[in-house]
Parts: C-alpha cells; structure tokens; sequence
C-alpha cells in the first residue's frame, strides 16, 4: 500500500512505467532505472544511459479537442494499428498476435484506442492506445505514433548527452540535417529551438563539467542566430 501511496503522490518520480506495470515487473540486474535528480554522471562508467520521458496530467482542466479539417477519427483493427506502428519506428517490430494480447489485459479500454485518418488518401495519420488501471482509477500509458512533433524528434536524437562521443560538431550536425532533408522535411530552426530546451534541462541536474561547457557555448553560439 505504501508504494501504491507513493505513486499516486507523483507518479512519474514514483516509477518509469504505470504502476500495474511496475508492481508485476522485475528489473534485471544489468539495468538501473534512474529518476533524473537522482542522476551521476559517474554511472557513464558502468552504464550507457538512455533518457527517457512520462508526462502526467490532473485531467482538471480539459479544452475541447478538435481535428484539423481533413481528418477524422477512424475505427480502425488490429491489423491496422500493427501496421501504422511499424510504419512509424525503425526499431518496432510488434507483430499482430502481440498487440491482440492486449485486449486480453485488465486495463485495455476500447474507447482507449484511438486512430485518426487522413481524410484525403484513406491513409491512417496517427493512432494511440491507452491502457485504464482501475485499481488507481487512472488514465495511463499513451502511446502515440505518427502525429506529433517531427523536429522535436529530431532534436532529441540530436542533442549531445553527457559522456557521448559523436555528433559533436556544428558539422557534424549539419551534414545530419542534410541528409535528413533529402529524405524528409524538417525545420532547422525549430530542431535546433528544442535542442535548446534539451541542453537547458541537462544543465540543472548535470555535474559534467567539460559537458556544461559545451552546452554553455553550443547556447551561446546557436541563440545568437
């Protein structure tokens, strides 16, 4: 029950995933799941660190919703999810009788499957499932594909991360970029606006001082522009 408290008080210092998750999981021995506070630039010796983020909210305060004009919300299968999914990350291979199991779990909510087309081809623009833990009486685990921010994205595959040894130069960036655009659109200015938010948020907590440094002067040179 304590952890139970401990996680409604905030459950994204509590835990890194949902807490019907957390309490039926076991962490291997060869993994440490830090909050950021709690991160030591002295754990690069022994780990490689991979940052991720949940974001939580009270639901007190709800805007209506609206889609842009030229989609609509789509009552999509199984199939239709798994094939969205996979079309939007390189490195996500799930496969239908995998995203089946989860209509199996106590948390899965219909209403919680969400798809939205693209009105003028047919196509499916982006989805999201959502899981309800009844037990905290919670909306929780979203996860989204296909209609967010491209360059933010971008920015945060971008961003120099304490201990990292490429992607250290303004060229090396741009040559990225570059041939990211080939490929892809993009807004160069915008990714390097939310590289700007990611380097600030490392300085608060970072104690690297040579990685300061380089952040100090990659703000300075790119807010210039």
């Amino acid at each position: 029950m304590e952890a139970r408290k401990q996680y409604l008080e905030n459950p994204c210092r509590a835990a890194s995933v949902p807490y019907w998750k957390a309490v039926c999981i076991s962490v291997p021995d060869n993994i440490r799941i830090l909050h950021d506070s709690e991160f030591n630039t002295e754990l690069l010796r022994r780990y490689v660190d991979e940052p991720y983020f949940r974001l939580q909210h009270r639901m007190m305060e709800l805007k209506p919703v609206s889609l842009p004009e030229g989609y609509s919300l789509y009552e999509a299968t199984v199939p239709d999810f798994v094939e969205h999914i996979n079309s939007c990350y390189e490195d996500i291979g799930i496969t239908v009788s995998e995203l089946q199991s989860y209509l199996a779990r106590e948390q899965y909510s219909p209403e919680l499957w969400l798809a939205v087309r693209d009105d003028c081809n047919g196509k499916i623009a982006a989805t999201g499932i959502a899981e309800l833990d009844l037990e905290i009486g919670a909306i929780l685990d979203f996860e989204l594909a296909g209609y967010g921010s491209r360059d933010f994205d971008i920015a945060w595959a971008l961003f120099l991360r304490p201990g990292q040894k490429f992607l250290k130069t303004d060229e090396e960036l741009e040559r990225f970029l570059r041939g990211y655009q080939k490929y892809g659109d993009c807004n160069v200015e915008a990714v390097k606006y939310y590289m700007a938010q990611c380097y600030v948020h490392f300085l608060c907590f970072c104690e690297d001082i040579d990685y300061c440094e380089y952040v100090r002067n990659w703000l300075e040179r790119n807010c210039r522009e």
